[in-house]
């Protein structure tokens, strides 16, 4: 397929050609070129597609993927039969990193993202970081803590809502902002440290080879992965000195994983603000953004104009996107358009799902396991 450089796009009128994103629809929900049309791959394959029916003939159709590969099975495809049509070199990435190549450590991006936390963002960020914190005591006198920054918009946003919350000095404590590097390539790690530097943040970076290990694996690589990168920053942050990590789930990832545990793992268990490591001795980790709300995350970004990536690692261009948890992002979408779906009916679907583990009515409960133990209600009737 011929390619097209972001400069050569640029060069070109723009009504002379429509750009198409042939991403899967979890990376896509995550950040387009602007005014691109959505066209996952499979959908292209057809013979038939509206999207590109109703594109005039005379417009180029201009193909992005992440990085430039994926774009490369559009070849010859039926749907494109008569089209004058163009992979973009680089795909997504490259236009992040021209995005980024404006930026400025501590220019105008810095100021305008700080500002907005506190003023345009305060109640919907800032109030509810401060309240899971004071809620669940998660910041205490003397606390070092390893803010693990994986480069996407929640890592990010709690690296600079620690910032934030130091300024006001009613707790004294130390944070260590970690970037661990699994093994990403160079434009992702150069993103990560091209959006800490121009908003401020000061990463510190150590490097493991955990792409590596879990290249060969076929049955959850995901899984393993976030397991083995959790171990990796429990094990860097208590070896900085830190002890406790904090990692960026959101009132979102909270809801979902509530709901994906009845549904898909025929369980009831949650996603806790805070918990004691098994395996490194005075170590915890927490979760302070756990009362935000993922689309004010989104919507501070967006106001803000800053690019992040969904998933950093190297397989994100041939399979679906993990998250932190180690669960599928497509696994992760699936609740969460089920969960929109309910939403339309009641309105209050989430804050009840959300509520649903903290008014747990024991006496109702046929069987629960409590430290690997199982208790039935029969022992105690």
């Amino acid at each position: 397929m011929k390619e097209i450089s972001l400069n050569d796009l640029r060069e070109l009128p723009k009504d002379s050609y429509r750009l198409i994103d042939v991403r899967d629809e979890a990376l896509a929900s995550y950040g387009m070129l602007p005014g691109a049309d959505h066209i996952d791959m499979e959908e292209l394959k057809k013979e038939d597609n509206a999207v590109i029916g109703n594109i005039p003939k005379d417009k180029k159709l201009i193909l992005y993927c992440q990085i430039g590969k994926k774009t490369k099975e559009a070849e010859d495809l039926p749907s494109l039969n008569g089209r004058e049509y163009y992979s973009l070199e680089g795909g997504y990435m490259a236009y992040l990193q021209d995005e980024l190549s404006k930026m400025e450590a501590g220019g105008e991006k810095q100021k305008k993202a700080e500002m907005s936390i506190r003023k345009k963002y305060h109640k919907q960020l800032f109030s509810r970081f401060a309240k899971a914190c004071k809620t669940y005591k998660l910041i205490n006198e003397g606390d070092h803590i390893a803010v693990c920054i994986s480069g996407g918009k929640d890592s990010m946003l709690m690296a600079k809502l620690f910032q934030e919350i130091q300024t006001h000095r009613q707790v004294k404590f130390d944070v260590t902002f970690l970037v661990m590097d699994p093994g990403y390539n160079k434009e992702n790690r150069q993103l990560i440290e091209s959006n800490a530097k121009a908003l401020g943040i000061p990463i510190t970076i150590f490097e493991s080879n955990i792409f590596d290990s879990v290249d060969n694996i076929e049955k959850s690589p995901c899984y393993i992965c976030a397991r083995m990168r959790r171990g990796f920053l429990y094990s860097k942050a208590k070896e900085l000195g830190c002890n406790k990590i904090a990692l960026g789930h959101h009132y979102d990832d909270v809801i979902e994983t509530i709901l994906m545990g009845m549904l898909q793992g025929g369980q009831i268990q949650t996603m806790m603000p805070k918990l004691h490591s098994t395996n490194f001795e005075g170590m915890e980790l927490i979760r302070p953004m756990y009362f935000i709300r993922e689309s004010d995350i989104c919507a501070w970004r967006d106001y803000n104009e800053l690019h992040f990536l969904q998933c950093a690692c190297h397989f994100t261009e041939t399979c679906s996107t993990c998250h932190t948890d180690g669960t599928t992002s497509s696994k992760r979408l699936e609740t969460k358009k089920l969960i929109e779906r309910l939403k339309k009916d009641n309105p209050f679907v989430e804050s009840n799902i959300f509520r649903s583990v903290e008014n747990v009515q024991l006496n109702t409960i046929i069987e629960y396991k409590k430290d690997g133990v199982r208790h039935n209600f029969l022992d105690e009737y």
